[in-house]
C-alpha cells in the first residue's frame, strides 16, 4: 500500500454551498497555522471527495460495469487499448493499471478521511458553530467507509488504515480480513449517522448526510445479508420523508438540474474546468462516431466504445420502459467490423455540452431514493414478507411507465423480477457487477453470457470470460504483492 501524503498546497474544492464545485486556490498555508477556523477544515472536508471523484469518472466503472454483463468494449480489444478491454472479457492480472489505479485513489481518499478525522479536535479551533464540527466528521467517517467498501468488494480484505501512518508504518499493515473490514465500516456509517444528525442546521447540497450514511448502510446490511438490519436501517430512509421519486427519469441525468429530491448522494462534476470535468459521454459514445453523439465535431474520440450496451441489457428492458431511451441510445454508423449498422451506447450521461472541449458536468449518482426502495423491497422478500415488499417495487416500475399492477408473486418470483428491476433502473451507475457477486449469480450470469459474446465478436480471446468462484475477487495490485510484502489472491 502506497503511503500518500496529503499536501495542503494542492488545488482543493472551496467550502460555502454555492462554491462547492469549485477550486480552491493554491495556498502557501502550513499545518502549523492551517486547522483553525471552520472555512479550513471545510476545505480539509472538500479534499475527502476528491479521489472518489477521480475513481468515478476514470476507473471505478471499468471494474463494476464494463466487467459486468451489462457492458462491453465495441472495440477489438487486439488493435485497441487492451488493460481496459481485458477485463470486459474477465481476463484479470494483477498488473493491470485499471486495479492500481482504483487501489492507490481510494486509499488516497482514506488517508485524506484520517487526517481530517485526526484533527477535528485540536485545541483553539474558531468554530462559529459546532454543528460544522459534525459535519466534517461525518463527512469523514461516510466517505472512509464508502471507500472501504468499494475496495472490500473488489479486492476482498485489504489493509485497514483508521488514522495517519508514516511510510514505514504503512508498509507494515497487512491485510484485514473481509469480516474485519465490514465491522470497520459498519462502525464509520452509524458514528457518520449520528454526527450527521447533529449538524442539519449545516447541510448543503451536494455534500453526504445523514440519510446518505444511513442508504449505504442499508446496502451494506445487504451486501452481508442481514436483512432484518438492513430492513430496519432503510426504513428510517423511507420515513424520513426527505427524498422522493421524480416524476421524469431522464431529469436524474439532466446537469441543467442537479436533482437532490431522489438523489441521496452523487459524485459532483462540472464542466467549468477539466479537473472537475467528467467525460464519459466521450468515453461511452461509439467508436467511429466522431461528434454525431457529443456534438463535439472538432473531438477526436477514436478513443471511445466503452461501457457498450450488451444485447443481455438491452432485452432486458420491457416493451413501455421508458428507462431505455434514457440508457441507451442507437447511432448507425461502422462497427468493429467494418459493417454499417445501429451501434448502441450508453445516453445517461449525454448531457447538453457548452464547454469548449471533452468536458461534461453530468453529476454521477452512487445512492438514489429508487435504490432504497428496491433494497428495501428485497430486504423484506427474504425475510418472506413478500406481500409488503411488492408496492415498493411497483413504485419503481410505475415510474418507468410500467403501470400493470404487480401480481401476488412467490418469493422467488419476486426476487428475480427486484435483480432485473435493479438492471435497468441502475445500468451504468456503477451496480450490475455487485449485485451480480452478492446474490451469488456472477457465475452464472457471466458464463452464459461469455458464450453469447464469443459467438458474436470474433475477435474476442478464446480464454476470455472463464470465470470461476476465486475470479469473483479482483487480483491484488502487483506493487502491493511485491513492495508492501500484501498477500495475492487465490488464483492468481
Amino acid at each position: 500500500m502506497k503511503k500518500i501524503i496529503y499536501v495542503l498546497t494542492l488545488s482543493l474544492m472551496a467550502g460555502c454551498t454555492n462554491k462547492f464545485l469549485e477550486l480552491y486556490p493554491k495556498s502557501t498555508l502550513n499545518e502549523g497555522n492551517f486547522y483553525q477556523t471552520e472555512v479550513e477544515y471545510t476545505l480539509l472536508a472538500n479534499g475527502c471527495y476528491v479521489p472518489l471523484r477521480d475513481n468515478e469518472k476514470n476507473n471505478h466503472w471499468i471494474l463494476a460495469e464494463l466487467i459486468s454483463d451489462n457492458a462491453s468494449f465495441q472495440n477489438n480489444v487486439r488493435t485497441g487499448e487492451a488493460s481496459r478491454g481485458v477485463i470486459d472479457q474477465f481476463i484479470l492480472v494483477g498488473d493491470n493499471v485499471a486495479f492500481s489505479a482504483f487501489w492507490n485513489l481510494s486509499y488516497n481518499g482514506i488517508t485524506r478521511c484520517n487526517k481530517l478525522l485526526s484533527e477535528l479536535d485540536r485545541e483553539g479551533v474558531n468554530w462559529s458553530k459546532l454543528s460544522f464540527k459534525e459535519r466534517c466528521a461525518g463527512e469523514a467517517l461516510f466517505l472512509r467507509s464508502l471507500y472501504y467498501f468499494n475496495l472490500v468488494r473488489q479486492f476482498g480484505g485489504v489493509p485497514l488504515v483508521l488514522a495517519p501512518t508514516t511510510s514505514q508504518e504503512a508498509v507494515n499493515i497487512k491485510r484485514s480480513t473481509e469480516a474485519q473490514v465490514y465491522d470497520s465500516i459498519i462502525s464509520d456509517l452509524k458514528q457518520a449517522a449520528e454526527r450527521f444528525a447533529k449538524a442539519k442546521d449545516v447541510e448543503e447540497v451536494g455534500r453526504a448526510n445523514e440519510m446518505s450514511a444511513l442508504s449505504l448502510l442499508g446496502k451494506v446490511y445487504l451486501t452481508l445479508g442481514k436483512y432484518a438490519e438492513a430492513e430496519q436501517t432503510l426504513k428510517t430512509v423511507i420515513n424520513s420523508g426527505k427524498y422522493a421519486l421524480l416524476t421524469n427519469y431522464a431529469d436524474l441525468f439532466n446537469p441543467a438540474k442537479k436533482d437532490f429530491k431522489e438523489t441521496i448522494f452523487a459524485v459532483q462534476y462540472s464542466e467549468n474546468s477539466a479537473e472537475l470535468a467528467n467525460r464519459f459521454i466521450f468515453l461511452f459514445a461509439p467508436h467511429t462516431s466522431g461528434g454525431a453523439v457529443t456534438n463535439r465535431p472538432n473531438i477526436n474520440i477514436v478513443g471511445a466504445g466503452w461501457n457498450q450496451p450488451t444485447d443481455d441489457l438491452i432485452n432486458a428492458f420491457e416493451a413501455g420502459d421508458t428507462r431505455k431511451t434514457v440508457s441507451i441510445g442507437f447511432w448507425n454508423g461502422l462497427d468493429w467490423d467494418n459493417v454499417v449498422r445501429p451501434i448502441p451506447y450508453c445516453a445517461k450521461y449525454k448531457a447538453p455540452i457548452s464547454a469548449p472541449d471533452d468536458r461534461s458536468g453530468d453529476n454521477f449518482p452512487v445512492l438514489r431514493y429508487s435504490d432504497v426502495l428496491l433494497m428495501y423491497a428485497e430486504a423484506l422478500n427474504e425475510l418472506n414478507r413478500t406481500g409488503e415488499a411488492i408496492p415498493y417495487v411497483q413504485q419503481v416500475r410505475n415510474r418507468a411507465g410500467l403501470t400493470a399492477p404487480v401480481a401476488a408473486l412467490s418469493k422467488e418470483v419476486l426476487k428475480t423480477l427486484i435483480a432485473k428491476e435493479r438492471q435497468v433502473e441502475f445500468c451504468f451507475e456503477n451496480q450490475r457487477w455487485y449485485d451480480l457477486k452478492r446474490t451469488g449469480k456472477a457465475v452464472e450470469v457471466m458464463t452464459a453470457h461469455g458464450i453469447r459474446e464469443k459467438a458474436k465478436k470474433t475477435f474476442l480471446y478464446p480464454e476470455g470470460y472463464t470465470l470461476t468462484p476465486n475470479k469473483l475477487l479482483a487480483p491484488i495490485p502487483v506493487n502491493e504483492v511485491s513492495i508492501n510484502k500484501l498477500t495475492q489472491n487465490p488464483g492468481y
